[in-house]
């Protein structure tokens, strides 16, 4: 039964009625795969030169070559075309540029922007290491060491890649690491996030019965205890009634929700996602877990994918990324446009979403959104795409354009969300210190 602390108490006061209760923070990390198109993502890149394709593990041949140098500081939030659908949310959220990732020459391009996205350990430290990829232990997971302990799960994976053939090893479809080559598989398909998060009505019967047989032996025992074996054991069954408090609201919190137990067949895009997004914001509300990664697609992938609405037949996402010369990023862009509109949907789902105090879910937490390339036909591992929503109960100051100094490394915005979630730690992977401008 004490596996079972992620079902919120009722902390109660003397007569009876709620006290509130302040909430946990929470972090959501927001992947999309491939890059984006920069000239409609970045302000002042509308005019950019349209890049051309760059293959094999050139990468850092190109970075000389194409980076837009940054004059360091802060800027009102102005909205670019891939921004837009942004518009309602711009007071709750800051872009960030400026940014950087760990590269090690010799291994793919697309399969480390995932794999070391979370990770930013340099080749020289998996070097000295011994380590066979600079992936090691990631950021989600070294947050959840610290917060998760309250929680059932420490953190929750989850993907939007409902392909379930795989296409390319797990480097190009996870971006969670326990450590080294050691993968937090995340959950793809709907149906089995539900029943991971809520459990089966068989199992929770289950757990109903392991729970009045515990109550009823531990009150025969208990008489016949010394007295401070007596106290030991009615703490433990205090502890077993407040479970069943859980559980009780658990089922209301279940009775009342608006997602649908979900299908067995992968969804469109954009329902699949939601879908997805959903779940995972239930696992939150309810405090089964505060601390979540969130791959809205696989790298590469050789598939074509379902956007619905937004294209009439299934269409490559990789493949459109090596083709933006002419026209092309005009339909490319279309995609960056679909997975923005995905997260201005989660983010009004947090801003709806009421926590015991009054305060919304995106109050109390902290939610990035960004990719591990920065761009998908140079496979560019530096001047990432990143923005910054959220709260964090008060520690963060949005609504800016925060322009870092070019070549900051994305491991030091790592280490200033990982201190903003409470832990005193000096240092991440390669960070060399903090993004100060994003406290308040």
């Amino acid at each position: 039964m004490v596996a079972l602390p992620f079902l919120q108490s009722l902390a109660s006061t003397t007569d009876g009625t709620e006290a509130a209760v302040r909430p946990s923070k929470k972090l959501v990390i927001v992947y999309i795969p491939n890059g984006i198109v920069r000239r409609c993502f970045f302000p002042g890149e509308e005019e950019g030169e349209l890049p051309g394709f760059v293959g094999g593990f050139n990468a850092d041949k190109i970075k000389k070559e194409t980076r837009i140098e940054n004059v360091p500081g802060i800027y009102p939030l102005v909205p670019t075309q891939t921004l837009q659908p942004l518009q309602e949310h711009l007071a709750d959220v800051s872009l960030v540029t400026g940014l950087d990732r760990t590269f090690k020459n010799g291994q793919d391009v697309h399969a480390q922007g995932a794999s070391c996205y979370l990770t930013s350990i340099s080749p020289e430290q998996a070097a000295e290491r011994g380590m066979r990829h600079p992936n090691g232990r990631s950021l989600d997971q070294v947050i959840g060491d610290h917060v998760g302990h309250s929680t059932v799960f420490r953190t929750l994976e989850i993907s939007c890649n409902g392909f379930r053939a795989g296409k390319e090893d797990i480097y190009f479809d996870n971006i969670s690491w326990y450590g080294e080559d050691k993968i937090a598989p995340s959950i793809k398909d709907p149906q089995k996030l539900y029943d991971r998060l809520f459990m089966a009505d068989s199992y929770r019967a289950h757990i109903a019965d392991v729970t009045d047989l515990v109550l009823a032996d531990a009150k025969t025992l208990s008489r016949r205890l010394p007295h401070d074996d007596r106290q030991t054991l009615d703490e433990f069954m205090e502890m077993i009634r407040n479970i069943e408090v859980r559980m009780q609201k658990l089922q209301k919190l279940l009775a009342g929700a608006d997602v649908k137990v979900p299908k067995e067949e992968v969804l469109p895009r954009g329902e699949y996602i939601r879908l997805q997004a959903d779940l995972m914001l239930m696992a939150l509300q309810m405090g089964i877990t505060n601390v979540a990664t969130f791959m809205i697609g696989p790298e590469r992938w050789d598939a074509p994918m379902l956007y619905e609405g937004v294209f009439d037949s299934a269409v490559n996402h990789h493949s459109m990324t090596h083709n933006q010369k002419g026209d092309g990023y005009k339909s490319l862009q279309k995609i960056d446009d679909f997975h923005m509109q995905q997260f201005a949907y989660l983010l009004t789902r947090m801003k709806q979403i009421k926590e015991s105090d009054g305060s919304s879910l995106l109050d109390n937490s902290l939610v990035s959104y960004g990719a591990g390339l920065g761009d998908g036909a140079t496979h560019q591992y530096f001047d990432l795409p990143l923005i910054i929503a959220g709260r964090g109960q008060g520690q963060i100051k949005q609504g800016r354009f925060i322009k870092c100094k070019s070549g900051t490394l994305n491991s030091n915005l790592w280490l200033t969300l990982a201190q903003l979630m409470g832990l005193e730690i000096d240092s991440f992977a390669d960070s060399n210190g903090v993004i100060s401008d994003l406290w308040t």
